[in-house]
C-alpha cells in the first residue's frame, strides 16, 4: 500500500481559501483512497481535522530548514505553489505540486519581489514530478513565467464548498437593507474599492466585504474612498467570517460582486451560484472560465452601474429558470471528482 503525505500546511491560517481546499480535498481523498494510506502534514498546534483514522506528521517552521525523516513516504502532495516545505533532499520521493495560481505578477510589487517569488516557484517546479493547476488560467500563466520541462501539467477544477446553515453571531454585522456582497483577501488586486460607485447609484443598498486584511494600507483606503464617496455608513468592512456567518450573507445577499484583477479560480463564485445568487465579475483571470455564460461581466470599471441594472433585470426577469441553472453548474464542480482525479495522478506517479 503506497504511503502518501497529503500537505496541509496552510490550514494554519484558518477561513481561507486555501484552508477549505485542504479541508474539503483531503476529506474527500479519505472517502476516496482504496489502495493508498493517507498521513496529513499539519502544524503542530493545530488538532487534526481528519479524524482518528489519519495519520499526523506535526509541522513546525524549523522544518524550513531541516526537514523531518519522511523516508516512509512514497508520494508528497505538496498543496500550496510557494511552501517553504518539499522533501528537497530525498530524491525518491515524488512530489505532486498544486498551483493555484500567479497572482503576485499582478500585484503592485516590486519587480525584484516578484522574481524573488517567480525563482522560489520555479524551485518548487524543479522538485516536483507533475504538477496540477486549478484552472487552464492558471495553467497557461504557468506555462508562460515557468520552465516546467517534460512534466505533465494537469488541470483539476475545484470543487464547490458546501455551505451550512446560516447562522449569524451575537458580534455578527446583519445588514439593517439589502446589501451586496464580496467575500477575500482585502489586497488590492481584489480591487474591493471599484465597487463603492454602485453604492453611489443604489442608495437603498449596503455593501458587505469580507475577509482578512491583508493590506491594512488598503484597507484604509477603501475606507477613505468610501468617505469621499459619500457611502461610508452603508459599507461594512467585517473582517474574517465564520462559516456559518458566510453562508447567511450568501443567502441574504442581493448579489455578490466580484471585480477582482486576480484569481486563480474564484472559489466565491461557485458558492453564490449553490444557493441561485446572481454574480458580478470582471473579465479578468480565469473568472469567465468558472463563471461561463450564467455569470454577469462588468465590461470594464467605468460603466459597473449599467452592466449591474441590466444584469440584475435578465437575472429578476429570468426567474426560478436561471437560479436552478446556476445551481446545476455549481454541483458540477465536484470534490470527490477532483479527489478521484487527484488519485488517478497519484496512481500514474507511483506506477
Amino acid at each position: 500500500m503506497h504511503q502518501i503525505i497529503f500537505d496541509c500546511e496552510r490550514m494554519k491560517y484558518v477561513n481561507t481559501g486555501l484552508y477549505y481546499f485542504c479541508l474539503n480535498l483531503g476529506r474527500a481523498l479519505q472517502q476516496n483512497t482504496s489502495r493508498e494510506a493517507l498521513s496529513v502534514y499539519m502544524p503542530s498546534h493545530m488538532p487534526s481535522t481528519f479524524g482518528p483514522s489519519v495519520p499526523v506528521l506535526p509541522q513546525h517552521s524549523l522544518q524550513k530548514f531541516f526537514m523531518p525523516s519522511v523516508s516512509q513516504y512514497q508520494l508528497w502532495h505538496c498543496t500550496y505553489q510557494s511552501s517553504n516545505y518539499l522533501p528537497h533532499r530525498n530524491k525518491k520521493i515524488k512530489v505532486l505540486l498544486t498551483i493555484h495560481d500567479l497572482n503576485f505578477l499582478y500585484e503592485d510589487k516590486p519587480d525584484r519581489k516578484k522574481i524573488r517569488y517567480l525563482r522560489h516557484l520555479q524551485k518548487n517546479i524543479d522538485r516536483s514530478d507533475a504538477i496540477v493547476c486549478i484552472s487552464e488560467f492558471t495553467r497557461k500563466d504557468v506555462l508562460t513565467h515557468c520552465d516546467v520541462g517534460n512534466r505533465a501539467v494537469h488541470v483539476i477544477y475545484n470543487g464547490t464548498n458546501g455551505l451550512p446553515k446560516p447562522v449569524l453571531e451575537e458580534k455578527s454585522y446583519q445588514p439593517a437593507v439589502p446589501f451586496l456582497f464580496n467575500i477575500g483577501a482585502i489586497t488590492r488586486p481584489k480591487n474591493q474599492h471599484r465597487i463603492l460607485p454602485l453604492l453611489q447609484s443604489n442608495p437603498s443598498m449596503e455593501l458587505v466585504l469580507a475577509g482578512r486584511h491583508q493590506d491594512k494600507a488598503y484597507a484604509d483606503y477603501i475606507r477613505q474612498q468610501a468617505s469621499e464617496l459619500n457611502v461610508a455608513s452603508r459599507m461594512h468592512l467585517v473582517n474574517e467570517v465564520t462559516e456559518g456567518e458566510k453562508s447567511w450573507y450568501y443567502h441574504n445577499c442581493q448579489a455578490l460582486v466580484m471585480p477582482s484583477l486576480a484569481e486563480g479560480f474564484g472559489l466565491p463564485i461557485t458558492e453564490a451560484m449553490s444557493v441561485g445568487k446572481p454574480v458580478f465579475l470582471s473579465k479578468h483571470t480565469a473568472m469567465t472560465e468558472i463563471g461561463k455564460d450564467l455569470a454577469f461581466y462588468f465590461q470594464d470599471f467605468d460603466n459597473m452601474h449599467d452592466d449591474f441594472q441590466s444584469g440584475m433585470q435578465h437575472y429578476q426577469k429570468s426567474g426560478s429558470y436561471i437560479r436552478e441553472a446556476m445551481k446545476a453548474h455549481s454541483a458540477t464542480f465536484s470534490w470527490d471528482s477532483a479527489a478521484r482525479e487527484y488519485l488517478n495522478i497519484y496512481r500514474s506517479l507511483l506506477k
